[in-house]
């Protein structure tokens, strides 16, 4: 599932693309199509995005609200604009491009009232500027839960997926099994601070890249990383490879349905 920085760079390449001009808006699936036709012809006046939620606006309220769960993609192009496949949820064409969206989770037509609800139900999104990340730690400062669950749960904080909870825990030498209750709050504001700087620097990059600079390739005489995930990273799926810093292997295990990956050597508990 693509996380929060690839939503927010989506934002802003919608808004490149369509911004203040009026787009032919089709549903060649079908699943989106009442909805297409209200819109065909409309200026796309804005875009937001919140954690992994994609908000296309068209005026006043009238919102496309789009989350592309596990299977969603998003494909950009130059027209004239190749006949869509019938797996196309959402197609936007103007004169000079087009947007295909295909396969996801959630593409719905929504009210003002509706895209505020959703706003309420997600916690703090660190490349928001009205992020409070003091709400977050108030979350996670009283729960039990592991710290590695609660950066997952987009109730707590908004657009952190696997790669970047595994990345910054590492970053801070923090044991992913530590509780929630026992993270102080300096420690908070330095992941939270992390996390802002990491993912402004996904979304104008369009990959995940976490490693410090003494420790890339080229610093460490290493080869790079080769994954379809992208960037240069300490520890996410790099299990049984020895850690860049200490040179211990790499774990993983399973927690809450996902892969946790860390260093028990350099993330103490």
């Amino acid at each position: 599932m693509p996380e929060g920085h690839t939503i927010h760079r989506l934002a802003e390449d919608y808004l490149a693309a369509f911004g203040g001009r009026g787009a032919r808006v089709t549903s060649p699936q079908g699943k989106f199509g009442d909805a297409a036709a209200l819109l065909d012809g409309s200026v796309l006046t804005g875009t937001q995005a919140h954690g992994k939620h994609l908000f296309l606006g068209f005026g006043p309220g009238r919102w496309v609200h789009i989350h592309l769960g596990l299977f969603g993609k998003v494909g950009f192009g130059a027209t004239p604009a190749p006949p869509p496949t019938d797996t196309v949820r959402l197609r936007l064409v103007n004169d000079t491009a087009y947007v295909d969206l295909r396969g996801p989770t959630t593409c719905a037509l929504i009210t003002d009232d509706e895209k505020h609800a959703i706003h309420d139900r997600l916690g703090p999104d660190p490349l928001r500027p009205d992020a409070d990340p003091a709400a977050a730690y108030r979350r996670v400062a009283r729960s039990r839960t592991t710290i590695a669950a609660l950066l997952m749960d987009q109730k707590v904080i908004a657009g952190v997926g696997n790669v970047y909870r595994a990345e910054v825990l590492f970053r801070h030498g923090i044991d992913p099994y530590r509780a929630g209750k026992d993270l102080g709050a300096a420690e908070w504001d330095a992941i939270w601070a992390d996390l802002v700087d990491l993912m402004r620097e996904g979304v104008r990059n369009n990959r995940i890249d976490t490693v410090r600079p003494e420790h890339t390739p080229e610093a460490m005489g290493r080869p790079p990383r080769v994954d379809d995930h992208g960037g240069e990273v300490y520890v996410y799926r790099r299990a049984d490879l020895p850690c860049h810093i200490c040179g211990g292997e790499i774990s993983t295990a399973d927690l809450a349905a996902r892969n946790l990956f860390w260093c028990p050597a350099c993330q103490r508990s």
